[in-house]
């Protein structure tokens, strides 16, 4: 198996860059999911953030309407919403009226994390009394309100819109805890291996091992997700990558900011024990020419046997994201063409 045989996706965490606003990565957000779906791209999911300067996301039901309003075919979704922050007939209405208006494209992926600090913890979930061990719960609710039985329909309210719709539902995590419920329930399962790699490869046995086939799935379905930058030589990848690294590097310092420009080197900006820490956390990173990045992709997709991959970029400077992304579907379309001839 290599990138030839999977699909390709984004994953956008709409970027807010030094200096600027939320209004200017909306539209950034937007042009990129427009591109995205020129080149080819199988879905574009936005991230559920909350007391994060540098993230726009933060609700992340609305900008998924607007990336949507403003593309043709591309999926749209959630990658993802934080159910133990909403009260699951909140999203199953959000995500009913998502669909009742981009029919066949939208995807609601869960996770059980807060996507905060505890301090934004507290005020989103003020009136849930939740922190996220009642999720396997949340989900059953969301899940009836999508298709409700006879019984839940006599002591459960009517999601409108969002009964008996058809809106994908996926599990996201870093743990073994959601690889494991999306087994049970037999639902697609995407691992945050973008920025907690380490239990990787243990998930997706779990998920494998205990898959039961449903109304959903007759297999297992896994995608992971893959921080990727692309540009015509190595040094300048790893130059636009430095943004990415500041950024892990304020997170573990508990600073939030904005997306900073890049550096010609991190060594002034970082110790040793920081430097391991953020390269460990990011060792699902790629970053180089076409055929650099090609020939890690395809070792990443034969490690992982994949089933499809979603791909973060950081980049500060817009137009150097796109170009990353267009390397990117080249790669993916050259490879195609040559497995076809």
């Amino acid at each position: 198996m290599s990138i030839h045989d999977i699909p390709l996706s984004i994953l956008d965490l709409a970027p807010i860059v030094t200096g600027s606003k939320p209004a200017s990565s909306f539209r950034n957000t937007l042009d990129l999911a427009q591109h995205a779906e020129k080149w080819g791209y199988h879905r574009f999911w936005l991230a559920e953030h909350h007391n994060m300067p540098g993230i726009a996301s933060s609700a992340t039901s609305v900008v998924i309407g607007y990336v949507a309003a403003g593309t043709e075919k591309i999926r749209v979704g959630s990658g993802g919403i934080m159910l133990p922050n909403h009260a699951p007939l909140v999203i199953a209405e959000q995500f009913g009226t998502l669909e009742s208006m981009y029919p066949g494209r939208i995807d609601l992926g869960l996770g059980r994390a807060p996507g905060s600090d505890q301090l934004a913890a507290r005020a989103l979930r003020r009136g849930l009394g939740s922190n996220g061990e009642d999720f396997p719960e949340q989900l059953n609710e969301l899940r009836h309100y999508f298709n409700p039985t006879d019984e839940s329909r006599a002591v459960m309210p009517k999601a409108v819109p969002g009964e008996d719709l058809n809106v994908p539902i996926w599990l996201l995590g870093s743990s073994g805890f959601s690889a494991q419920l999306a087994a049970h329930h037999g639902l697609p399962f995407a691992f945050a291996s973008h920025f907690a790699p380490d239990f990787l490869l243990p998930a997706l046995k779990l998920y494998r091992d205990h898959f039961r086939p449903s109304d959903v799935l007759d297999k297992p379905y896994a995608m992971i997700a893959v921080n990727v930058i692309v540009a015509d030589t190595d040094e300048a990848a790893k130059f636009l990558a430095t943004s990415q690294e500041q950024a892990f590097l304020n997170l573990i310092r508990g600073r939030m900011g904005q997306l900073a420009p890049p550096v010609d080197s991190m060594d002034e900006l970082w110790s040793e024990q920081e430097k391991m820490i953020v390269r460990k956390q990011l060792s699902f990173t790629i970053t180089g020419t076409k055929a650099t990045v090609k020939d890690k992709l395809n070792a990443i997709v034969e490690q992982t046997e994949a089933d499809e991959l979603i791909v973060v970029s950081q980049v500060y400077d817009h137009a150097a994201r796109l170009r990353s992304f267009e390397l990117l579907a080249e790669i993916v379309q050259e490879s195609r063409d040559s497995a076809a001839q």
